[in-house]
């Protein structure tokens, strides 16, 4: 069993109870059975794209190369090549191959979630959704031939309307993965805050950078990267691209076409790059011969130590070459970043010199403002002189009245508040009676108490001398 049945196998849809139906021609069904059609539909083509976007889909151009040490494998995450093969692949011994895998590809078709790669390329607008309107029949275009042609080969090749087309070696466009593959890129660059530099990508580095874009494992084929970098170039306009030089578009009014300046710079971060990897590889091949001259004179092989030693210094001599030559690629980097950084903010400068100005025509200048200044001043003036002849024709008020009704009203406040504090006077003398009052009253019923206790042991006291003469007596 293959990776890329194994995964299909994986998915929730594909339940082992499930399918009998995804492998059956549920085509006949559409129908018949609406709901279970379009769930079997779905199932298939949610599957296919997940492993396209996780590579185990085979390239479309024959078989994959083993990749050298460190490399990984390059396949098709974006397009999608249905023929035999693909069937083969999907072939399980109990149910066989899927029957209905032409009707989900028609049915995605219809969907725009998959499109014909050759027409995609010829016709930009087939990544539009149908709208549910008449095609008039004047109007020929690769989409409507398309259509037709399909229909057409659909009764050919099974001889009824309602079974599933056979499936003829045509490559789709997967489109999920390529809006995915397009947004995370662009994501990823724009996120970062760059300068107008780091915008700018040859075809060989903006290849290596966003190779693993989908997945991790496995790398982007030469077909995709053609279908993605023509996606983003002519339909969501996110880069200007010549065939050679990338830029990225930050917004909607940047320039859509390559300059010299920007293929210049291409070329120096790509020649840059070209660098560092040769530095890396001679570090690498020192260390290698350093460890091997060692290994000699261990073994007490002078002349394979000598051998060493001598690419060593060859090795060394070069790598400071590249070093001499990627520092210099380096200073002339940052002087070009500087002077982009520089243009930016003339242009900046430039632009707020021209609001300014703006600005001080509507104002009208100096003379103006002092003018406007001077007149504010005479209004406010003349809003003080009437309000000082508008008091002076007011009626007139007796200070020595007003003083008068000011002490009567301050008499009755120390009136008022001379009655409370005597107020508040009796009523504490009263409490005060009240508690010296129960006091005696206290002092009084304790007086009582004390005289019974008195009475009673009197008599108690009585009554002992009277029985002892009794006892006596007996």
């Amino acid at each position: 069993m293959n990776d890329l049945l194994n995964f299909i196998l994986s998915q929730d849809a594909f339940r082992k109870n499930r399918l009998p139906s995804l492998y059956s021609d549920f085509a006949i069904h559409r129908k018949t059975n609406p709901d279970g059609y379009a769930v079997n539909v779905a199932a298939w083509e949610q599957a296919l794209t997940k492993a396209a976007k996780h590579g185990y889909i085979s390239s479309s151009h024959g078989q994959i190369s083993t990749p050298s040490k460190g490399a990984k494998h390059k396949r098709d995450h974006l397009v999608l090549r249905a023929d035999k093969s693909l069937l083969r692949d999907l072939e399980i011994p109990e149910w066989g191959q899927p029957v209905a895998l032409g009707a989900v590809l028609e049915e995605a078709m219809q969907n725009r979630t998959i499109v014909p790669l050759q027409v995609y390329k010829a016709n930009p607008a087939i990544l539009q959704k149908p709208q549910w309107r008449l095609i008039e029949p004047g109007v020929l275009n690769p989409w409507n031939m398309m259509s037709w042609g399909l229909k057409q080969l659909k009764g050919v090749v099974v001889g009824t309307n309602e079974s599933s087309p056979g499936l003829q070696g045509q490559e789709w466009i997967l489109v999920e993965n390529l809006k995915e593959a397009a947004g995370g890129i662009v994501k990823q660059v724009i996120g970062q805050s760059p300068s107008n530099t780091d915008l700018i990508y040859s075809k060989e580095s903006f290849v290596n950078e966003f190779g693993t874009i989908l997945n991790h494992e496995s790398e982007l084929s030469e077909t995709d990267f053609d279908i993605l970098l023509l996606y983003m170039s002519r339909d969501s306009g996110a880069i200007a691209y010549d065939g050679k030089t990338i830029k990225f578009r930050p917004s909607n009014v940047a320039p859509r076409e390559i300059t010299q300046q920007d293929s210049t710079v291409a070329s120096i971060k790509a020649l840059m790059a070209t660098m560092a990897k040769q530095v890396q590889g001679l570090e690498n091949k020192i260390s290698e011969l350093n460890s091997t001259a060692k290994a000699a004179l261990h073994n007490k092989n002078r002349i394979s130590a000598l051998s060493a030693v001598r690419s060593k210094k060859l090795a060394e001599r070069n790598l400071q070459q590249r070093l001499d030559t990627l520092l210099q690629l380096e200073e002339v980097y940052s002087k070009i970043e500087q002077a982009t950084s520089q243009i930016e903010y003339i242009q900046v400068m430039e632009a707020s010199t021209g609001v300014l100005r703006g600005l001080n025509t509507q104002i009208g200048g100096a003379e103006r403002v002092e003018d406007v200044v001077d007149e504010l001043r005479d209004e406010m003036s003349k809003v003080d002189e009437i309000g000082n002849i508008m008091n002076e024709a007011g009626p007139q008020i007796d200070e020595a009245e007003i003083d008068e009704e000011l002490e009567e009203l301050e008499n009755k406040e120390r009136q008022a508040r001379e009655e409370e504090e005597a107020e508040e006077t009796r009523q504490k003398l009263a409490e005060l009676d009240n508690l010296e009052q129960k006091a005696k009253e206290a002092a009084r019923i304790a007086a009582s108490e004390q005289n019974v206790d008195s009475e009673l042991e009197e008599r108690l006291s009585r009554m002992s001398v009277e029985e002892n003469p009794s006892t006596v007596a007996q």
